[in-house]
């Protein structure tokens, strides 16, 4: 609890009495920040006035009610006694949390009272300094405000890699007895120098002569080996380098279609940066280490495992010797190896970091520019660079330190087998053929090792990347496909919404929402902002599932309908439409690739765009450039109705979609929607009377609930909320001269009106 208010609180509790929660309010009564708190104990809520001048305090009754809303960015906590308001505190939606436990504890504590004997609910806990979570023990932190721990990314999320290795399992195998054939045919050589050493050179050196025949024999020897081992590295490298390329594509097309299907509520709390830099690069990395490191790994096991197998057969005092600095280089890969994880899980973090300054700069450089701010957003990936330069840094020291000091033990321990090996020469236990070849296998061995000790490296590289890409596949989608999905053949457009809750986190959106749109008829939401109306929107559209009641197409519920076969009954209108790259032509069959060019054209006529897109250079042909650039408002979003039109869509959705263009602009425009919406279900969202114009019925929303429903008249004559909706911007626009904003539409008496 706050020190400023923890006498006071505790001037007030009676002996034993504990505290179960509380909450710190910054508003007061007038919505101007003022500090204040509510306490809940075992037997009491204790509570400041608004003014934040008077203590108040209410026993715990079962006749109490303690009620949290928000509206607007403020949670409202409101304590009724017997149905009656009695007190009320306000605080800003970060607290919202808080208010929502500080609720939750009040029902518990209500319902056990001390008097009965039983021990309230946690009331032997303790209370988070932050928000007022209640913990089990006074060890634990609050799960609310520390986050869940970021944990370093394992090499055993490499293995999860299998279900994409599984299809080529053939090429694997294959792969793996190319490996083991090649690393076999590059051992041949140094054994081959023991008897060119024992019983050709060293004789001669003594005067015998040279054996012809051996040596043609051993050189021809040599000479198979060598070409054999090439052969066999050339295919092994090709086979397994073409398989890991075809695993990288596979993953990465596997998370782009994941991430696809994921519901709109992911994409909110990820950077667009982040999301390609994991799709991009760290698939990329993994493709790396499959192709390359992976492969060098298993050769360097393979052939020091053979390599070793060799020297204890050939002198097994020797092989120990030569063995020795094992033991040193696997503990210095234990010390690092951790290090080197974190690190690398950091690097791709600001490497995603770097990736969203990007995808933020580049696609809004017009709003970059018309502000001046290049310096800024210079500064920004700046700063970004320079985190992930230090990051780098950091492990780098780690690397330059670890990998210099595997090569001084590999090159100590040589100096240790020739000393040892000239003092058995110089005993005679072994020859100095044996001693060639020995040294022979210890350079390839000692590479090997040092190779071998750097792919901790680059595995720690491929497990962050690995979990990275895993974070997106374990990730289950909101809004799920049904296990046995309802068909749909024909569509006649009637939505029922029936109890209709949506919360966006703590924070309630809509409540308790019922509405029946009969087939074809057109809707219009309005309402303040904040209302409601775009979740509703986002709802039919099932972009989100509501998290209580059921929305319903022609008598079935939606959740039980496949999303592909649900939308493209759906035509989407938005306020800001979005053009792809690419033509017109391409932009107005977005929903039907397979539509011919007369029905691209029929299209663009019916949306009252055919006369612009001809007087372009290239006319269908012509690219919009990126998100439409090279077009006006008014043209994008004509381009879009004609997108909707071509589905032919039995519901439709248009979502101001006339708002930020002007009067000559929008009269084009609502041409277009007066042939779009023709026949079909039609939920409106607008600031202008215009485009509702032909609504049938308005749908006024206030804090997520419905509070009227009619006509245009009929809510005028009413003169209730629509009506001050109503007069508040009518009064608006009078005062600020802007005849654009609301337009009200001849004759009057088909007037229409909405606001936000």
């Amino acid at each position: 609890m706050p020190e400023r208010w923890r006498a006071d609180v505790t001037a007030r509790m009676e002996t034993d009495e504990r505290v179960l929660a509380w909450l710190a309010t910054d508003l007061d009564g007038h919505l101007r920040f003022a500090a204040g708190i509510v306490v809940l104990t075992d037997r009491r809520l204790i509570g400041l006035t608004p003014d934040g001048t008077e203590w108040h305090e209410w026993r715990l009754a079962h006749d109490q009610a303690l009620e949290v809303r928000d509206h607007a960015g403020v949670v409202h906590l409101d304590l009724f006694v017997a149905g009656v308001r009695r007190a009320g505190w306000h605080c800003t939606l970060g607290h919202n949390g808080a208010a929502q436990r500080l609720r939750e504890r009040f029902v518990v504590a209500r319902e056990t009272p001390v008097a009965e004997g039983v021990q309230p609910a946690a009331a032997v806990s303790s209370a988070c300094p932050s928000c007022g979570t209640v913990f089990p023990s006074d060890g634990e932190t609050c799960a609310q405000c520390e986050p869940e721990p970021d944990r370093p990314p394992s090499p055993r999320t490499l293995f999860r890699l299998w279900r994409f290795a599984r299809p080529y399992w053939g090429r694997l195998a294959a792969g793996f007895v190319l490996t083991l054939a090649a690393t076999a045919a590059t051992l041949v050589p140094p054994y081959l120098t023991m008897p060119l050493m024992d019983r050709v050179l060293i004789p001669y050196g003594n005067g015998v002569p040279i054996d012809r025949g051996l040596v043609a024999t051993l050189l021809g020897s040599l000479f198979v080996a060598v070409v054999l081992a090439w052969g066999l590295g050339w295919a092994r490298t090709y086979i397994l380098s073409r398989m890991s390329e075809r695993i990288g594509a596979d993953l990465r097309t596997t998370t782009y279609e994941h991430l696809l299907h994921l519901s709109l509520e992911y994409f909110g709390g990820r950077r667009t940066g982040d999301l390609m830099a994991r799709i991009g690069s760290d698939t990329d990395r993994i493709c790396l280490f499959l192709s390359l490191h992976l492969l060098d790994f298993a050769t360097d096991v393979l052939m020091i495992a053979m390599t070793a197998a060799i020297l204890v057969s050939i002198d097994p005092w020797l092989a120990a010797v030569t063995l020795l600095p094992l033991p040193f280089i696997a503990w210095m890969i234990h010390l690092v190896r951790d290090r080197l994880r974190h690190g690398f899980d950091k690097v791709n973090r600001i490497w995603g970091e770097l990736n969203n300054v990007l995808a933020d700069t580049i696609p809004g450089i017009r709003v970059v520019k018309a502000f001046a701010q290049e310096r800024r957003e210079a500064a920004r990936f700046r700063d970004a660079n320079r985190q992930h330069l230090a990051v780098n840094d950091r492990v780098n020291l780690v690397w330059s330190v670890f990998s210099p000091t595997v090569t001084l033990l590999t090159e100590i321990g040589l100096l240790v087998v020739w000393a040892f090996g000239i003092w058995q020469v110089s005993r005679n236990e072994i020859t100095v053929g044996v001693l060639t070849a020995f040294l022979a296998y210890i350079g390839r061995f000692y590479t090997r090792l040092d190779s071998m000790s750097r792919i901790v490296s680059f595995t720690q590289k491929a497990a962050a990347g690995a979990k990275r890409i895993f974070e997106i596949l374990d990730h289950v989608s909101s809004v799920p496909e049904p296990a046995v999905p309802v068909r749909i053949e024909t569509v006649r457009g009637r939505i029922d919404l029936r109890g209709v809750g949506f919360r966006y986190g703590n924070r309630a959106v809509v409540r308790g929402l019922d509405l029946a749109i009969a087939p074809g008829e057109m809707i219009g939401l309005v309402g303040h902002s904040g209302s409601g109306k775009s979740t509703l929107v986002n709802l039919i559209c099932r972009f989100y599932d509501p998290s209580e009641g059921a929305i319903l197409l022609d008598g079935v519920d939606i959740r039980t309908v496949s999303v592909p076969d649900y939308r493209r009954h759906i035509g989407l209108v938005l306020q800001e439409p979005f053009l792809f790259f690419g033509t017109i032509a391409d932009n107005i069959a977005y929903g039907r690739p397979e539509a011919t060019r007369a029905e691209i054209i029929a299209a663009a006529r019916a949306a009252h765009a055919h006369e612009f897109i001809l007087r372009l250079q290239h006319g269908y042909d012509s690219l919009v450039g990126e998100r439409g650039q090279m077009l006006s408002g008014g043209e994008r979003q004509r381009i879009s109705i004609a997108r909707a039109l071509l589905i032919d869509p039995r519901i439709l959705i248009l979502d101001e979609a006339t708002s930020s263009v002007d009067t000559e602009t929008e009269k084009e425009i609502q041409k277009a929607l007066d042939n779009l919406v023709r026949g079909r279900t039609t939920i409106a969202v607008a600031h202008r009377l215009s485009t509702l114009r032909r609504a049938d019925r308005l749908v006024v929303l206030d804090r997520g609930e419905v509070v009227e429903i009619g006509a245009h008249e009929t809510l005028m004559a009413r003169e209730g909320a629509y009506f001050r909706l109503y007069q508040a911007q009518a009064r608006n626009i009078d005062g600020s001269g802007d005849d654009d904003a609301w337009q009200t539409p001849a004759p009057p008496a088909r007037a229409a009106g909405g606001g936000s």
